[in-house]
């Protein structure tokens, strides 16, 4: 039986977390081949790379390794991202650069190192990892969520300019997702249990999302299915934005 990405290959960038290690997993079982990309080379891939998003050289040489691993990609996941816990007048303007060039310039490196192929094969597909914190005032990750906030921007710049080559460029905008490193947030709470019940408690359906559950978005959104959906954000929230009490 056909799988949904049998003979394709993807890139998928902050590989090595959460939602990245469910989205390697999710590619390769619907037949794509995956170079899996983080800041040190992750072992669920095809192809392992190492590169820092926020680096020209470092995402060439790494896209350069992934076409002589594979061949280009014709789907590009940018799951990779830069936070700092802090308010908009105590983050240093350091931080704020380095989120913004991981984040949301990391994402124009990937188009600008990835398109070219794509257009020359007749059309890829780009999906960018945003955020609930895209739409919401975040007064504890001023820079992330502002950075979020550009990155839905540059989305629906890049599908338009792209649609005449058939690159449709899209968004996953997740809530709270039960990861590690969700688990280390709660942690430092006075009392973790109260704290993660709490969050909890801001999701409709009355839980956490998965990394999976978010997988099974970009998936979609990857495939053909979905192959009149450009520009697009798609909300993986548990319904935290409808009500974002």
């Amino acid at each position: 039986m056909a799988r949904r990405f049998d003979g394709k290959r993807a890139l998928i960038t902050g590989a090595a977390g959460g939602i990245g290690v469910a989205l390697v997993a999710a590619f390769r079982a619907e037949g794509a081949w995956v170079a899996a990309l983080d800041l040190e080379a992750p072992d669920s891939g095809d192809c392992n790379l190492a590169a820092d998003m926020g680096s020209d050289a470092d995402v060439a040489r790494a896209l350069a390794e992934a076409r002589g691993a594979g061949g280009a990609p014709d789907i590009v996941v940018h799951a990779a991202a830069a936070s700092v816990n802090a308010g908009v007048a105590d983050t240093p303007s350091a931080d704020w650069l380095r989120l913004y060039d991981v984040n949301v310039v990391g994402a124009v490196r990937l188009i600008q190192g990835c398109a070219p192929a794509m257009r020359a094969a007749g059309g890829g597909v780009f999906t960018f990892l945003s955020s609930i914190n895209a739409r919401f005032a975040t007064p504890t990750l001023a820079a992330y969520a502002a950075s979020k906030a550009a990155l839905e921007g540059l989305i629906r710049t890049a599908a338009l300019e792209l649609a005449e080559d058939r690159i449709r460029v899209n968004g996953v905008a997740p809530a709270s997702v039960d990861t590690d490193l969700l688990a280390r947030n709660f942690a430092l709470a006075p009392d973790p249990e109260a704290a993660r019940a709490a969050n909890v408690g801001r999701h409709p359906l009355g839980r956490l999302g998965t990394p999976e559950d978010v997988a099974h978005a970009v998936l979609f959104l990857s495939s053909a299915d979905a192959g009149w959906m450009t520009g697009t954000i798609v909300e993986v929230d548990g319904g935290a934005g409808v009500t974002r009490r």
